[in-house]
């Protein structure tokens, strides 16, 4: 009888690591929860070592989070669940987890929008947005090639994308990552 798994993001605190870790975490948390758990990737980000994990149903959190903190001292964790929220509220999120440098929780937080938006130039932005945030995920396991690719397809959609989107300022967020793709340097900014 197959169990059904619950997903978490465990966040713990960064001081010492950098993205170049990423694999080297993921190996540690592996061993930390031996077949408790399920930790499917690991992101480094200036604040975070953020853990994707998978638990099964009805199996305490509090033990995951115990065993990871061997690394770092927990910052939070969050239980990973579809949630439906109104276009401006998921919006808001994506924007305070992008700021916040939890980049794949952006990317969760705009989904739905982005499929429920008509096709056009909204789509297109939300979906450039999308890419954006997926790409600093790549940069946060150290595969800048991958993110440059990204970014290069976030930028194409978004062609025209200016003023004020739901508080980005669109114009400074395309000239970020146009920045970015000009010197070859990967900088993550806030939005």
């Amino acid at each position: 009888m197959c169990s059904i798994l619950q997903r978490y993001f465990v966040h713990l605190k960064n001081s010492a690591y950098t993205p170049k870790d990423a694999t080297v975490l993921l190996t540690r948390a592996r061993e930390l929860v031996g077949e408790r758990a399920t930790v499917r990737d690991s992101r480094v980000s200036k604040k975070y070592i953020e853990f994707d994990t998978s638990v099964p149903d009805g199996t305490d959190i509090g033990d995951l989070v115990g065993r990871l903190e061997k690394i770092s001292p927990l910052a939070s964790y969050e239980h990973i669940a579809e949630r439906h929220m109104e276009k401006g509220e998921a919006i808001k999120r994506a924007i305070e987890l992008f700021n916040d440098e939890k980049y794949w929780g952006t990317h969760e937080a705009l989904e739905a929008v982005w499929k429920e938006t008509p096709a056009g130039a909204e789509r297109d932005l939300l979906n450039g947005v999308i890419l954006v945030a997926a790409a600093f995920v790549h940069d946060e396991k150290d595969e800048q090639e991958i993110c440059m690719s990204i970014l290069r397809r976030a930028r194409n959609k978004l062609e025209g994308a200016t003023g004020r989107y739901h508080g980005i300022d669109m114009d400074r967020f395309v000239e970020r990552v146009q920045g970015i793709l000009n010197t070859g340097v990967i900088e993550r900014f806030t939005i």
